[in-house]
């Protein structure tokens, strides 16, 4: 039987810009044409946002956000390392990258035999889009996962490579952030592509929010995946996976709420109470919670991505297991609501 571990994080993007520079997404908020008055300048702002923001344009809360963020990511790798699992599957979101205009599955398993990605631009380490970082697959891996969900009635998509981007930034930037020191990362990777984005897959191009003509509503796309279906395909996951004699871990890539989704709030900041409670439930090991959480919620909240959580969330019940560590980083300014989990 399988042995597996558990792993919840994050793959944002601008850990990999220099602190200075982290708050860019909130400078390109600020420009939206329809955010009211009160809003365009620090003095109307809430009161915990001001104070990240700060005098600086956020930059020491930055530093402080990056320290949380490296301090779990050091402390998983070290777990997944002790673990020496056979590979490492991740759940992440496809935003407009291989899930374009020519093909949108639901979700899809990517059964590469090795892929080579470039850094993002302007980053941290200074790496150049010529310096390509190595990843392993484990195509056999893929394989029995697609025949064994196939077979349990999920219609699932698979692909030998890639369509249009090497690797989708939900994948890479989470094996760059483990690898943070630049010490390699030697743990074959199953790729689990969700099209998290769903209405917006394409109509916004799985980013940040158009302002100009933006999409109507018959333009937006069909929707992503229901939560309750993500949450029985983790599970489904799980179940095919312990039947192998693989060491396998299972790993969920997302920051949850994102600013830049949540209308809500004028794309200015997250949707902490949405967070906040999906977050205790998580923690109690309260499932039903998370299986029945409607797909509305979730898009209300610019939670998206979290239906990468919700395939972990699923694992987790299968396997009759809650998270041993687990945190929950919150921020007004930076974006995006961050989680980290081990079980």
């Amino acid at each position: 039987m399988s042995e597996i571990l558990a792993i919840g994080l994050t793959h944002y993007p601008p850990l990999a810009w220099r602190d200075e520079n982290m708050a860019m997404i909130m400078d390109r908020m600020l420009q939206n044409p329809g955010l009211p008055e009160k809003f365009r300048s620090p003095e109307g702002w809430p009161p915990p946002m001001r104070e990240e923001w700060g005098k600086d344009h956020a930059t020491a809360t930055a530093a402080r956000h990056r320290a949380d963020l490296l301090r779990w990511f050091r402390r998983q790798r070290a777990a997944i390392d002790e673990f020496k699992p056979d590979f490492v599957l991740i759940w992440g979101d496809d935003q407009y990258e291989n899930f374009k205009e020519d093909v949108i599955p639901p979700y899809c398993v990517c059964a590469y035999d090795s892929v080579d990605f470039s850094p993002p631009a302007g980053n941290i380490w200074d790496e150049t889009a010529e310096q390509k970082y190595h990843v392993t697959g484990h195509p056999a891996a893929a394989k029995f996962l697609a025949a064994g969900l196939l077979d349990s009635g999920f219609d699932t998509a698979y692909a030998y490579r890639p369509l249009h981007e090497p690797l989708g930034h939900a994948f890479g930037n989470a094996i760059l952030y483990l690898d943070y020191e630049r010490n390699g990362f030697p743990h074959p990777v199953v790729p689990f592509a969700i099209n998290c984005y769903g209405r917006r897959v394409v109509a916004q191009k799985g980013g940040l929010p158009i302002f100009k003509n933006p999409p109507t509503e018959a333009q937006l796309d069909p929707p992503s995946p229901r939560p309750q279906r993500l949450f029985d395909l983790g599970a489904a996951t799980a179940k095919v996976l312990s039947q192998s004699d693989w060491r396998v871990v299972l790993m969920a890539s997302s920051s949850w709420s994102h600013a830049f989704l949540t209308a809500k709030n004028y794309f200015l900041y997250p949707d902490i109470p949405a967070d906040r409670a999906l977050y205790d439930a998580l923690r109690a090991g309260n499932y039903d919670r998370w299986r029945n959480y409607p797909l509305s919620a979730i898009e209300e909240s610019g939670q998206q991505e979290v239906l990468n959580w919700m395939c972990l969330a699923g694992a987790l019940s299968y396997l009759n297991r809650k998270p041993v560590e687990i945190d929950f980083i919150t921020t007004w300014v930076l974006n995006s609501n961050k989680c980290f989990l081990i079980a």
